[in-house]
């Protein structure tokens, strides 16, 4: 599993941590810092609930 996160859409909800904080890294003001990469098979439903807490849509799995 591939996970994408569309930096310039993150408007630091932060909301994607809240959900799954051992997946998402985000700064002193909420934004997203992970940018790509994959993702271990453990991670994949907490990667996809962070996503889907996103209310920019700025997080990609695939």
């Amino acid at each position: 599993m591939r996970i994408e996160v569309n930096k310039d859409a993150c408007t630091g909800h932060a909301r994607c941590f809240m959900a799954a904080p051992e997946v998402y890294q985000i700064d002193d003001f909420g934004y997203n810092q992970i940018g790509s990469g994959d993702i271990a098979a453990e991670l994949e439903e907490a990667a996809r609930k962070g996503a889907a807490a996103c209310p920019e849509r700025a997080i990609d799995i695939r």
